[in-house]
Protein backbone atom coordinates (compact mmCIF):
# COMPACT_ATOMS: atom_id res chain seq x y z
CA UNK A 1 0.00 0.00 0.00
CA UNK A 2 2.82 1.97 0.93
CA UNK A 3 4.33 1.74 -2.17
CA UNK A 4 1.19 2.35 -4.22
CA UNK A 5 1.09 5.53 -2.76
CA UNK A 6 4.87 6.49 -3.50
CA UNK A 7 3.92 5.66 -6.90
CA UNK A 8 1.02 8.11 -6.99
CA UNK A 9 2.59 10.69 -5.43
CA UNK A 10 5.56 10.74 -8.04
CA UNK A 11 3.37 10.24 -11.08
CA UNK A 12 1.54 13.76 -9.73
CA UNK A 13 4.95 15.43 -9.04
CA UNK A 14 6.05 14.47 -12.06
CA UNK A 15 3.06 15.71 -13.74
CA UNK A 16 3.21 19.28 -11.78
CA UNK A 17 6.68 19.70 -12.87
CA UNK A 18 5.70 19.55 -16.59
CA UNK A 19 3.50 22.14 -15.72
CA UNK A 20 5.59 24.81 -14.23
CA UNK A 21 8.45 23.65 -17.37
CA UNK A 22 5.37 24.45 -19.72
CA UNK A 23 4.51 27.53 -18.23
CA UNK A 24 7.91 29.04 -17.87
CA UNK A 25 8.89 28.23 -21.34
CA UNK A 26 5.53 29.98 -22.35
CA UNK A 27 6.36 32.85 -20.32
CA UNK A 28 9.94 33.24 -21.58
CA UNK A 29 8.62 33.45 -25.26
CA UNK A 30 5.80 35.85 -24.20
CA UNK A 31 9.23 37.90 -22.52
CA UNK A 32 11.36 37.83 -25.89
CA UNK A 33 8.48 38.45 -28.09
CA UNK A 34 7.42 41.69 -26.50
CA UNK A 35 11.30 42.74 -26.93
CA UNK A 36 11.19 41.91 -30.65
CA UNK A 37 8.33 43.96 -30.88
CA UNK A 38 9.53 47.08 -29.26
CA UNK A 39 12.62 47.37 -31.08
CA UNK A 40 13.51 45.48 -34.09
CA UNK A 41 17.06 44.48 -35.08
CA UNK A 42 16.46 46.07 -38.94
CA UNK A 43 15.02 49.01 -37.67
CA UNK A 44 17.57 50.50 -35.19
CA UNK A 45 17.27 54.06 -34.57
CA UNK A 46 17.24 56.73 -37.23
CA UNK A 47 20.82 58.68 -37.47
CA UNK A 48 19.98 62.62 -37.54
CA UNK A 49 22.61 64.49 -38.99
CA UNK A 50 22.62 68.20 -39.49
CA UNK A 51 24.47 69.63 -43.28
CA UNK A 52 25.96 73.22 -43.32
CA UNK A 53 26.65 75.41 -46.73
CA UNK A 54 26.11 78.90 -47.61
CA UNK A 55 24.25 78.82 -50.69
CA UNK A 56 20.54 80.42 -50.51
CA UNK A 57 17.93 77.96 -50.16
CA UNK A 58 16.54 78.90 -53.67
CA UNK A 59 19.76 78.02 -54.81
CA UNK A 60 20.49 75.07 -57.55
CA UNK A 61 23.54 73.44 -54.74
CA UNK A 62 20.31 73.46 -52.38
CA UNK A 63 17.69 72.38 -54.51
CA UNK A 64 18.99 70.22 -57.59
CA UNK A 65 21.59 68.59 -55.36
CA UNK A 66 21.20 68.85 -51.47
CA UNK A 67 17.71 67.69 -51.11
CA UNK A 68 17.48 65.29 -53.69
CA UNK A 69 21.06 63.57 -52.22
CA UNK A 70 19.28 63.33 -48.93
CA UNK A 71 16.30 62.16 -49.94
CA UNK A 72 18.49 59.17 -52.00
CA UNK A 73 20.72 58.50 -48.70
CA UNK A 74 17.60 58.12 -46.33
CA UNK A 75 15.94 55.67 -49.10
CA UNK A 76 18.99 53.47 -49.79
CA UNK A 77 19.91 53.44 -45.44
CA UNK A 78 15.80 52.54 -45.06
CA UNK A 79 15.14 55.25 -43.03
CA UNK A 80 18.64 55.34 -40.67
CA UNK A 81 20.05 58.10 -41.94
CA UNK A 82 18.17 61.52 -42.12
CA UNK A 83 20.03 64.75 -43.49
CA UNK A 84 18.56 68.16 -42.36
CA UNK A 85 19.98 70.72 -44.65
CA UNK A 86 20.76 74.16 -42.83
CA UNK A 87 21.43 76.57 -45.96
CA UNK A 88 22.56 80.64 -46.04
CA UNK A 89 25.11 80.43 -43.69
CA UNK A 90 22.22 79.39 -40.71
CA UNK A 91 24.34 77.24 -38.54
CA UNK A 92 28.19 77.84 -40.03
CA UNK A 93 29.25 81.02 -41.93
CA UNK A 94 31.04 79.70 -44.97
CA UNK A 95 35.15 79.95 -44.07
CA UNK A 96 33.87 78.19 -41.15
CA UNK A 97 32.10 75.00 -42.57
CA UNK A 98 34.90 72.66 -43.26
CA UNK A 99 36.41 73.15 -39.34
CA UNK A 100 32.45 73.45 -38.13
CA UNK A 101 32.59 69.64 -39.68
CA UNK A 102 36.03 68.84 -37.66
CA UNK A 103 34.72 70.07 -34.97
CA UNK A 104 31.01 68.37 -35.00
CA UNK A 105 29.00 71.32 -34.91
CA UNK A 106 28.06 70.01 -38.09
CA UNK A 107 27.92 66.77 -39.03
CA UNK A 108 28.48 67.16 -43.10
CA UNK A 109 29.37 70.63 -44.75
CA UNK A 110 29.35 72.18 -48.16
CA UNK A 111 31.64 74.40 -49.52
CA UNK A 112 34.91 76.29 -51.06
CA UNK A 113 38.26 75.09 -49.90
CA UNK A 114 39.50 78.45 -51.09
CA UNK A 115 37.68 79.77 -48.12
CA UNK A 116 40.24 78.99 -45.85
CA UNK A 117 43.41 80.47 -47.50
CA UNK A 118 46.52 77.95 -46.33
CA UNK A 119 44.23 75.31 -45.17
CA UNK A 120 44.32 73.29 -48.02
CA UNK A 121 48.00 73.45 -50.12
CA UNK A 122 47.97 70.94 -51.97
CA UNK A 123 44.32 71.11 -53.48
CA UNK A 124 45.61 74.75 -54.63
CA UNK A 125 46.44 72.84 -57.15
CA UNK A 126 42.82 72.50 -59.02
CA UNK A 127 42.47 76.30 -59.28
CA UNK A 128 45.30 77.38 -60.58
CA UNK A 129 45.30 79.25 -63.52
CA UNK A 130 46.60 78.23 -67.00
CA UNK A 131 45.02 75.05 -66.96
CA UNK A 132 42.03 74.97 -69.05
CA UNK A 133 38.86 73.05 -68.35
CA UNK A 134 36.13 73.17 -70.96
CA UNK A 135 33.55 72.92 -68.65
CA UNK A 136 32.55 72.35 -64.99
CA UNK A 137 32.36 68.19 -66.01
CA UNK A 138 36.24 67.69 -66.94
CA UNK A 139 36.72 70.24 -63.94
CA UNK A 140 35.35 68.04 -61.53
CA UNK A 141 36.15 64.74 -62.90
CA UNK A 142 39.87 66.27 -62.95
CA UNK A 143 39.80 67.34 -58.47
CA UNK A 144 37.69 64.33 -57.54
CA UNK A 145 39.63 61.73 -59.44
CA UNK A 146 43.01 63.84 -58.81
CA UNK A 147 42.25 63.91 -54.83
CA UNK A 148 41.41 60.26 -55.00
CA UNK A 149 44.79 59.87 -56.29
CA UNK A 150 47.02 62.33 -54.73
CA UNK A 151 44.66 61.60 -51.14
CA UNK A 152 46.21 64.51 -49.18
CA UNK A 153 46.69 64.40 -45.62
CA UNK A 154 45.00 68.17 -45.33
CA UNK A 155 41.67 66.33 -45.94
CA UNK A 156 41.94 63.28 -43.79
CA UNK A 157 40.13 64.36 -41.00
CA UNK A 158 37.02 64.50 -42.48
CA UNK A 159 35.15 61.82 -44.92
CA UNK A 160 34.96 63.51 -48.18
CA UNK A 161 31.59 62.60 -49.72
CA UNK A 162 32.65 64.60 -53.28
CA UNK A 163 33.89 66.92 -54.37
CA UNK A 164 32.91 69.03 -57.64
CA UNK A 165 33.74 72.77 -58.97
CA UNK A 166 32.07 75.74 -61.41
CA UNK A 167 34.25 74.99 -64.11
CA UNK A 168 35.66 78.09 -66.34
CA UNK A 169 35.67 81.39 -64.67
CA UNK A 170 34.95 84.11 -67.97
CA UNK A 171 36.00 87.98 -68.46
CA UNK A 172 32.68 89.81 -68.61
CA UNK A 173 33.39 93.46 -69.18
CA UNK A 174 31.76 97.05 -70.23
CA UNK A 175 34.64 97.27 -72.74
CA UNK A 176 35.80 95.00 -75.41
CA UNK A 177 38.36 92.56 -74.27
CA UNK A 178 39.69 91.07 -77.19
CA UNK A 179 43.92 90.94 -76.59
CA UNK A 180 45.99 91.73 -73.58
CA UNK A 181 46.78 95.72 -74.86
CA UNK A 182 42.74 95.30 -74.08
CA UNK A 183 43.22 94.22 -70.37
CA UNK A 184 46.26 96.73 -69.13
CA UNK A 185 44.70 98.72 -66.42
CA UNK A 186 41.30 97.69 -66.37
CA UNK A 187 39.74 97.79 -63.15
CA UNK A 188 38.44 94.14 -62.48
CA UNK A 189 36.61 92.83 -59.29
CA UNK A 190 38.84 89.84 -58.23
CA UNK A 191 39.51 88.06 -54.81
CA UNK A 192 42.17 85.98 -53.65
CA UNK A 193 44.10 83.84 -56.30
CA UNK A 194 41.51 85.21 -59.51
CA UNK A 195 43.64 88.63 -58.10
CA UNK A 196 47.00 87.84 -58.60
CA UNK A 197 45.93 85.79 -62.26
CA UNK A 198 44.85 88.80 -63.38
CA UNK A 199 47.13 91.35 -62.06
CA UNK A 200 49.74 88.85 -64.20
CA UNK A 201 47.89 89.44 -67.01
CA UNK A 202 48.05 93.99 -65.97
CA UNK A 203 44.72 94.52 -65.32
CA UNK A 204 43.91 95.87 -61.69
CA UNK A 205 42.55 93.37 -59.86
CA UNK A 206 39.57 95.39 -57.11
CA UNK A 207 38.55 93.37 -54.41
CA UNK A 208 35.21 93.09 -53.85
CA UNK A 209 32.73 90.71 -52.53
CA UNK A 210 30.20 89.06 -55.43
CA UNK A 211 27.37 90.80 -53.45
CA UNK A 212 29.01 94.41 -54.12
CA UNK A 213 29.89 93.90 -58.21
CA UNK A 214 26.46 95.00 -59.29
CA UNK A 215 26.70 98.40 -58.11
CA UNK A 216 30.32 98.94 -58.50
CA UNK A 217 30.19 97.76 -62.36
CA UNK A 218 26.48 99.72 -62.58
CA UNK A 219 28.57 102.72 -61.25
CA UNK A 220 31.46 102.24 -62.97
CA UNK A 221 33.61 101.80 -60.23
CA UNK A 222 35.11 98.49 -61.92
CA UNK A 223 35.09 97.83 -65.22
CA UNK A 224 34.98 93.76 -65.51
CA UNK A 225 34.60 90.50 -63.31
CA UNK A 226 35.96 87.61 -63.88
CA UNK A 227 33.61 84.51 -62.79
CA UNK A 228 31.86 81.95 -63.93
CA UNK A 229 29.30 82.53 -66.30
CA UNK A 230 25.99 82.40 -64.20
CA UNK A 231 26.77 85.91 -62.53
CA UNK A 232 25.68 87.26 -65.84
CA UNK A 233 22.13 86.15 -65.07
CA UNK A 234 21.90 85.00 -61.23
CA UNK A 235 23.57 88.24 -60.04
CA UNK A 236 21.88 90.02 -63.21
CA UNK A 237 26.13 91.52 -64.29
CA UNK A 238 24.46 90.92 -67.77
CA UNK A 239 22.42 94.01 -67.25
CA UNK A 240 25.43 96.30 -66.22
CA UNK A 241 28.55 94.69 -68.72
CA UNK A 242 28.07 93.89 -72.82
CA UNK A 243 31.03 91.50 -73.48
CA UNK A 244 32.06 88.24 -72.62
CA UNK A 245 35.74 86.99 -73.49
CA UNK A 246 35.58 83.42 -72.75
CA UNK A 247 39.00 82.13 -70.88
CA UNK A 248 39.11 78.98 -69.76
CA UNK A 249 41.94 78.97 -68.18
CA UNK A 250 41.84 81.35 -65.82
CA UNK A 251 39.49 80.42 -62.89
CA UNK A 252 37.80 77.54 -61.41
CA UNK A 253 36.35 76.91 -57.67
CA UNK A 254 36.34 73.83 -56.37
CA UNK A 255 33.37 73.04 -53.68
CA UNK A 256 33.41 69.99 -51.23
CA UNK A 257 30.53 67.79 -49.55
CA UNK A 258 32.41 66.34 -46.46
CA UNK A 259 30.91 64.44 -43.07
CA UNK A 260 32.26 64.27 -39.53
CA UNK A 261 34.97 61.21 -38.99
CA UNK A 262 33.91 60.06 -36.01
CA UNK A 263 30.37 60.22 -36.96
CA UNK A 264 31.09 58.97 -40.48
CA UNK A 265 32.88 55.71 -38.30
CA UNK A 266 30.17 55.09 -36.28
CA UNK A 267 27.63 53.65 -39.25
CA UNK A 268 27.46 50.28 -39.99
CA UNK A 269 29.74 48.93 -43.00
CA UNK A 270 26.25 47.99 -44.91
CA UNK A 271 25.35 52.31 -44.09
CA UNK A 272 28.53 53.47 -45.47
CA UNK A 273 28.62 51.22 -48.40
CA UNK A 274 25.11 52.18 -49.39
CA UNK A 275 25.63 56.13 -48.61
CA UNK A 276 29.07 55.78 -51.05
CA UNK A 277 26.76 54.38 -53.52
CA UNK A 278 24.56 57.29 -53.41
CA UNK A 279 27.51 59.70 -53.72
CA UNK A 280 29.16 58.43 -56.76
CA UNK A 281 25.76 58.52 -58.92
CA UNK A 282 24.90 62.22 -57.28
CA UNK A 283 28.37 63.45 -58.10
CA UNK A 284 28.15 62.04 -61.66
CA UNK A 285 24.68 62.64 -62.56
CA UNK A 286 24.29 65.89 -60.50
CA UNK A 287 27.52 67.66 -58.83
CA UNK A 288 29.69 67.60 -61.82
CA UNK A 289 27.93 69.48 -63.99
CA UNK A 290 25.55 71.95 -61.82
CA UNK A 291 27.80 75.03 -63.10
CA UNK A 292 27.48 74.10 -66.99
CA UNK A 293 23.22 74.18 -66.25
CA UNK A 294 23.53 77.07 -64.48
CA UNK A 295 26.40 78.71 -67.40
CA UNK A 296 24.45 77.39 -70.12
CA UNK A 297 21.22 79.25 -69.11
CA UNK A 298 22.88 82.58 -68.34
CA UNK A 299 24.70 82.33 -71.39
CA UNK A 300 21.39 81.76 -73.30
CA UNK A 301 20.09 85.17 -71.32
CA UNK A 302 22.67 87.17 -71.96
CA UNK A 303 22.93 86.93 -75.58
CA UNK A 304 19.04 86.64 -76.42
CA UNK A 305 17.85 88.62 -74.40
CA UNK A 306 20.59 91.26 -73.40
CA UNK A 307 22.65 91.46 -76.20
CA UNK A 308 26.08 90.57 -74.96
CA UNK A 309 28.31 89.97 -77.31
CA UNK A 310 30.69 86.74 -77.14
CA UNK A 311 34.41 87.08 -77.73
CA UNK A 312 36.97 84.48 -78.60
CA UNK A 313 40.66 84.44 -78.19
CA UNK A 314 42.94 82.98 -81.03
CA UNK A 315 44.90 80.30 -79.88
CA UNK A 316 47.89 82.08 -80.13
CA UNK A 317 46.42 84.97 -78.12
CA UNK A 318 45.23 82.50 -75.49
CA UNK A 319 49.13 81.23 -75.62
CA UNK A 320 50.46 84.68 -74.66
CA UNK A 321 48.19 85.34 -71.46
CA UNK A 322 48.62 81.42 -70.32
CA UNK A 323 52.44 82.11 -70.84
CA UNK A 324 51.67 85.11 -68.33
CA UNK A 325 50.36 83.21 -65.73
CA UNK A 326 52.53 80.00 -65.68
CA UNK A 327 55.02 81.68 -63.19
CA UNK A 328 51.77 81.32 -60.51
CA UNK A 329 51.92 77.29 -61.39
CA UNK A 330 55.96 77.47 -60.69
CA UNK A 331 55.45 79.78 -57.16
CA UNK A 332 53.15 76.94 -56.48
CA UNK A 333 55.25 73.99 -56.82
CA UNK A 334 57.79 75.97 -54.79
CA UNK A 335 55.99 76.59 -52.00
CA UNK A 336 54.75 72.68 -52.06
CA UNK A 337 58.21 72.04 -51.93
CA UNK A 338 58.92 74.20 -49.14
CA UNK A 339 56.26 71.91 -47.20
CA UNK A 340 58.13 68.66 -48.15
CA UNK A 341 54.91 68.46 -50.54
CA UNK A 342 55.18 66.99 -54.14
CA UNK A 343 54.28 70.01 -56.20
CA UNK A 344 55.39 69.11 -59.15
CA UNK A 345 53.69 65.56 -59.21
CA UNK A 346 50.07 67.16 -58.27
CA UNK A 347 50.64 69.64 -61.16
CA UNK A 348 51.50 67.02 -63.82
CA UNK A 349 48.34 65.02 -62.64
CA UNK A 350 46.63 67.50 -62.96
CA UNK A 351 47.38 68.59 -66.27
CA UNK A 352 46.99 64.86 -67.23
CA UNK A 353 43.40 64.80 -66.41
CA UNK A 354 42.57 67.89 -67.84
CA UNK A 355 43.58 66.69 -71.40
CA UNK A 356 42.26 63.49 -70.88
CA UNK A 357 38.40 64.23 -69.81
CA UNK A 358 38.50 67.83 -71.65
CA UNK A 359 38.56 65.50 -75.00
CA UNK A 360 35.83 63.39 -73.05
CA UNK A 361 33.74 66.31 -72.32
CA UNK A 362 33.64 68.67 -75.19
Amino acid sequence: MKRLLHSNSWRVLKRNNKKVLTLMVVMALVFLSGCSTSQPPDKAAAVELKLAHFFPSTHPAENELVQPWAKAIEEATNGQVKITSYPSNTLLPADAVYDGVVDGIADIGLSCFSYTGGRFPVLEVFELPGITYNNSKVASKVAWEGIKQLNPKEVQDTKLMMVFTTGPGDLFTKVPVQNLKDIQGLDIRATGLSAVTLKALGANPVAMPQSDAYEALSKGVVKGNLSPIEVLQGWKHAEVTSNLTLTPFLYNTLFFVTMNLDKWDSLTPDVQKAIEKVNEEYFENVAMGLWDKQNEAALKYAVDEKGMKVITLPQDEADRWIALVKPIQDDYVAKMNEKGLEGQEALDLVKELSEKYNQEYK
